[in-house]
């Protein structure tokens, strides 16, 4: 039985939701590293009828403490490596199975991550491939730290696995690319993907040999592969379908913040629409762009001191705020009460 997450509206975490596949992956590294599962599904409210559950998802933020916690538990800051390791098809939900299916190495990998949205949806951005560079990038999640750099690692090291099982070949990279600094574990980095990896560098990719990308997959099914990647399509569909412009324009904004504000025409020109229709669209739903724009800081805000550690200044820049200041005067206005009393209130009453 084909196990897929039901379809869901626009992230209920401002910060986006993940499938609980997901978080499945990581209790296996954890188990596999020596951690203490229980303790961890404990604390984090991962009981067996949740992670059984096909449609269950649990937060961005809460995911990555989950992580953080087996870090802190097994000290092996490489966990994401670890994760990829025993990350299997399957594990990627039913765009996990089209891809499996596929003809090539590359049309697999295309297919996995062009549905990555039935089983993520984050705030930061949809990670995407390029094809005439045989390349599978990852958006930016910059600030790194402790709580987010095993995400990035995880996520090169599953795209890399995926690769290997579909293949049965383990040297399929030419090379790999990671935004944060080196952590000096080059070597162990450089052993696990069995090619260059460079750090401090411009994006989060893996590159695919040539040879790789154009080699036929071990499970390749035509037929299989139209069928799941229709179901994939009908999913995908539904899921959009209950997104409103005004959800499209805030899935939008949140990755172009970034230490400024996108213009209305920035994002009418994504949509495909022209400034003015996308205004009429907004205003048919009761709200316009200065509304959508405010709204999303909002709520985005809440949760970055809610769920997360980063400071202040980073959580302006992230806000698309020209200085912290600026994001001190909106909080207030949105909370009445400054960020970083409100965080200290919060984890008073956790």
């Amino acid at each position: 039985m084909i196990r897929k997450p039901a379809a869901t509206q626009y992230p209920r975490n401002a910060l986006g939701n993940i499938s609980v596949l997901y978080a499945s992956v990581l209790l296996r590294a954890a188990a596999a590293e020596g951690a203490d599962t229980n303790q961890l599904t404990s604390k984090f409210r991962l009981g067996e009828e949740t992670l059984n559950s096909h449609a269950a998802q649990i937060s961005i933020p809460r995911f990555m403490r989950l992580g953080h916690a087996v870090i802190g538990q097994t000290g092996n800051r490489a966990l994401g490596l670890r994760m990829g390791a025993l990350t299997r098809p399957v594990d990627a939900g039913i765009a996990g199975l089209a891809g499996q299916s596929a003809a090539t190495a590359g049309e697999a990998l295309t297919t996995l991550i062009r549905y990555s949205l039935l089983t993520s949806q984050n705030s930061r951005g949809t990670p995407s491939t390029q094809p005439s560079d045989r390349q599978a990038r990852f958006y930016s999640i910059r600030p790194y730290n402790a709580f987010n750099f095993f995400v990035v690692d995880s996520v090169l090291a599953a795209w890399t696995q995926f690769v290997r099982n579909i293949t049965g070949r383990y040297e399929v990279l030419e090379r790999v690319t990671i935004e944060y600094p080196s952590i000096g574990q080059d070597d162990l980095f450089e052993s696990w993907f069995r090619c260059p990896v460079h750090f401090g560098a411009d994006k989060n990719s893996i590159t695919l040999k040539s040879d790789t990308w154009t080699q036929p997959t071990l499970g390749a099914h035509p037929a299989m592969h139209e069928k799941l990647v229709a179901l994939c399509d009908r999913e995908l569909q539904q899921i959009q379908r209950g997104w409103t412009t005004g959800d499209r324009v805030k899935h939008l904004l949140t990755p172009l913040f970034r230490g400024e504000s996108p213009s209305l025409e920035t994002i009418a020109s994504k949509l495909g629409v022209a400034p003015w229709t996308l205004q009429r669209q907004l205003t048919a739903e009761g709200t316009g762009y200065r509304e959508l724009v405010d709204e999303t800081r909002r709520q985005l805000a809440r949760d970055y001191i809610r769920e997360t550690d980063t400071s202040l200044a980073e959580i302006a820049w992230l806000l698309g705020f020209a200085n912290p200041a600026a994001f001190h005067k909106a909080y207030r206005r949105w909370f009445d009460i400054s960020p970083g009393e409100h965080r200290k209130r919060l984890k008073a009453e956790r």
